[in-house]
């Protein structure tokens, strides 16, 4: 397939709507008389922000950009590029990715051959430049503002001992970077989207701070601080997130966005009043790991399969099952992502929303404005949806209201905390749902947990002994089987894990479910026929995982029951 022409910056900026005919002929007949580039002189004459630019230039010559105004910066980054050499070629050192080698560079020409082969001689071959592109007022000041700064954990802790701490400028935002404890959130912050952490937990104690990553759904602690670093962190995140600073007794909720490594990444914060002081606990919501493609969701071909079968059907429901922190939002995210077409009009109510997507009416639940989910689901429905996403069925109003969507030819999504697909059947029966009404409505459950990978560079080989054997569900006389252990190393701090996936098990309902269902049959009626029908429960898939050396045995039984399996 040819390559799309690009198009001149005045005719792409034209096509957009951004500026008139009129606006580039006073543009062009500038730039004749001073020869400054006509980007910068549509800049100086008002007509466009620097952002809109940098964005028309991005997508005209299909290059990443960045924006520079609230980006959490590397350290590791500013320590790789002298500030000499920034000012001279123009460019700002965004993120330095260790693993992988990469310097983040922003650079106002990322056509400029000349500063990317002399950055890339200084650095030398072992560290590949990647260019975003930026605006060069941007960058100018990014380096008046970053450089010549302590960009450390320990080194900013090492600057406030010896200081004092000014909590008038935690409120300012002009060169707020003097101020050491704003660079102490702000690397607070990078660590923990760096080491992959799904949370960060701000604890004080009696006589300490205590703070915590939950990575790969683990709580790890990482430092330690004195009591009196608390009071001035505590009031720059509630600067951060928009909460009242004055109110301390009662709990508050906020918002934190940042840009880091290029992309968004937003917070959500939660602060809790406690006997020594406020706790703040804050979500890390990386839009980038948000949303990944069906395919990535870990199912073997004949659980895709299924799931694309479920997901093909008109109207009902398919609801999503799990404990809290076991990847429900990020499946849901998934299908909605793979379901998302100009065809069809996507409708979702979450509380709240976690990851803006295009193209979805995406709206956040708001009891003080007295929209909850069962009056949400009654005005979505007037906005003549095909997809409903429900973010939970907590009560029966809810639920009766997503029955009564999937009813109307609606197709409805929906969570529920249960500890199995088959468990929801009960759960709905308790909240108040009448066996006739799931009868037929229920498309399928899909139940999930997140289970921890091996880390790939330690991993260690042994030969199955007897127990482990059983647990597998092999035969006495099954030859010898390979499954690995965790051992640790520097690449996963020494943990024996780096990363998760999640393990599923999909009951796609059937007319012999939905008979057993319409009569209040036992649970343990519903599961016999659901393994007739040829159901894998959520442990076999896990058991699967363990044999194609992805995880453990000990990391299965830390999220499901294998103990049946020894009877």
């Amino acid at each position: 397939m040819a390559e799309q022409p690009k198009l001149p910056l005045g005719k792409l900026l034209i096509q957009k709507g951004v500026i008139s005919e009129d606006q580039l002929r006073i543009a062009l007949i500038e730039q004749k008389r001073n020869g400054n580039p006509l980007g910068k002189q549509l800049i100086g004459l008002g007509f466009v922000t620097e952002a809109t630019i940098r964005e028309a230039l991005s997508e005209n010559l299909n290059q990443q950009s960045t924006d520079l105004t609230s980006i959490v910066v590397d350290g590791a980054a500013i320590k790789l590029i002298p500030k000499d050499i920034a000012k001279r070629y123009h460019v700002f050192p965004v993120n330095y990715d260790k693993e992988q080698s990469v310097l983040m560079l922003a650079m106002s020409d990322t056509a400029n051959i000349v500063a990317l082969d002399q950055i890339s001689a200084m650095l030398g071959k072992a560290i590949t430049v990647a260019p975003m592109l930026a605006g060069e007022t941007e960058i100018a000041k990014a380096i008046d503002q970053y450089y010549g700064f302590e960009l450390s954990i320990d080194g900013i802790l090492h600057e406030i001992e010896t200081g004092e701490i000014n909590y008038q400028s935690l409120q300012s935002t002009s060169d707020e970077y003097s101020q050491p404890l704003v660079r102490l959130m702000d690397a607070l912050l990078a660590e923990a989207v760096q080491m992959n952490a799904s949370d960060i937990h701000f604890e004080p104690e009696q006589f300490f701070l205590r703070i915590r990553y939950r990575i790969d759904g683990i709580l790890r602690q990482i430092r330690s601080l004195h009591k009196n670093y608390w009071p001035a962190m505590a009031v720059r995140l509630k600067v951060m997130s928009d909460m009242n600073i004055a109110e301390m007794r009662t709990p508050q909720d906020g918002r934190i966005s940042i840009t880091f490594s290029g992309r968004q990444i937003d917070f959500r914060a939660a602060a809790q009043p406690t006997s020594h002081g406020e706790n703040f606990v804050l979500r890390i919501l990386d839009r980038q790991k948000g949303v990944v493609p069906l395919e990535g969701l870990g199912l073997d071909d004949h659980g895709l399969t299924l799931l694309k079968l479920m997901i093909a059907r008109p109207e009902g429901i398919i609801l999503v099952t799990g404990p809290t922190g076991s990847g429900k939002t990020t499946t849901l995210y998934s299908i909605l992502n793979h379901v998302n077409t100009e065809n069809v009009n996507i409708m979702t109510l979450e509380d709240p929303v976690e990851y803006p997507m295009p193209m979805i009416r995406q709206t956040s639940v708001n009891e003080a404005a007295k929209m909850g989910f069962a009056s949400g689901i009654r005005s979505m429905m007037r906005q003549d949806p095909d997809i409903i996403l429900v973010g939970e069925i907590r009560d029966k109003e809810t639920a009766e209201m997503a029955f009564s969507a999937a009813m109307t030819g609606h197709q409805v999504y929906s969570t529920l905390h249960t500890n199995s697909a088959i468990g929801a059947i009960p759960r709905l029966l308790d909240i108040g749902i009448l066996p006739d009404l799931m009868a037929g409505n229920i498309i399928g459950i899909v139940s999930q947990r997140l289970i921890r990978k091996l880390c790939p560079y330690c991993k260690e080989s042994v030969q199955a002994d007897e127990v482990e054997r059983r647990l597998l569900g092999l035969a006495a006389g099954h030859p010898e089987t390979t499954i690995y252990h965790a051992v640790g190393c520097d690449r996963c701090e020494h943990q024996g894990y780096r990363g998760r996936l999640s393990i599923l098990e999909i009951l796609k309902l059937n007319s012999d479910i939905d008979d057993l269902i319409g009569r209040r049959a036992p649970t343990r009626e519903l599961r016999a026929t659901a393994l007739a029908h040829g159901f894998l429960p959520l442990v076999e898939d896990g058991i699967r995982r363990v044999l194609d050396g992805t995880t453990t045995l000990d990391e299965i039984s830390r999220v499901v029951d294998l103990t049946d399996r020894l009877g």
